[in-house]
């Protein structure tokens, strides 16, 4: 049996390597190591024209992954001024592929940015500033540092099959989930951030807020792979 091919959201991106600083499409290795792990094959799918949403026809499954913020004009909203600066690129791509990936029934999983880029793609809103809610920073501490946080799943959940009941997260985001029409919420902080979100109509739309490529559980890229192998 083939193993399913797995397609991963990427960023363009001023970088440098060797001699040479230029654009490159990137993204960090462990999204990819973590597929491999899982059994699939992932393929990078770096922002380009909507039309070329075509090639989730393509996949077995579907990663959005982490990156800057949504830029708010796609709710609705005003832009706060701790808002990142706008990808409106990166955005119009990822919502074109989770049309096409709506449209056909693929697989999908949404990580830390991607949770929020589903939302969004439902027609909900995001909470552009979470320690003006929460009244803490743990979900980011910082810099590059990470977050833990508890976390705890809901009975009968895609996510507490394929992860557990409770857990320890790694999370990276100063942005949160706040409305989410035809998604339900089914994992929470303990400050009731909204950490997995799923749609009860599709077999499996997933999108959650931490960051499991950072662990050593693959169980998320696992169920995926595992859809994919059926779809």
């Amino acid at each position: 049996m083939s193993r399913p091919v797995i397609g991963l959201s990427a960023y363009r991106e001023q970088a440098a390597w060797g001699v040479w600083h230029a654009q490159a499409d990137l993204l960090n290795s462990l999204y990819a190591r973590s597929v491999e792990a899982a059994g699939g094959i992932p393929v990078l799918l770096p922002p380009q024209a909507e039309d070329g949403a075509g090639v989730v026809e393509r996949l077995d499954g579907l990663i959005i992954s982490g990156g800057s913020d949504v830029e708010p004009v796609r709710y609705g909203a005003e832009s706060d001024p701790r808002t990142q600066a706008p990808r409106p690129d990166r955005d119009a791509w990822e919502l074109a592929l989770l049309d096409r990936a709506a449209a056909l029934g693929t697989p999908v999983l949404g990580i830390c940015r991607g949770l929020q880029v589903m939302a969004v793609h439902a027609g909900g809103t995001l909470q552009q500033h979470l320690p003006d809610v929460v009244g803490h920073d743990e979900h980011s501490p910082g810099g590059d540092a990470f977050g833990w946080v508890p976390v705890a799943t809901a009975e009968r959940s895609l996510v507490r099959t394929l992860v557990g009941a409770d857990l320890q997260v790694n999370c990276h985001h100063h942005q949160s989930v706040a409305v989410h029409p035809g998604l339900v919420a089914t994992a929470h902080a303990a400050d009731g951030t909204v950490e997995a979100l799923e749609d009860p109509d599709r077999p499996f739309w997933l999108g959650v807020q931490w960051h499991p490529e950072h662990g050593d559980d693959h169980g998320l890229f696992r169920g995926l792979v595992e859809r994919g192998l059926k779809s």
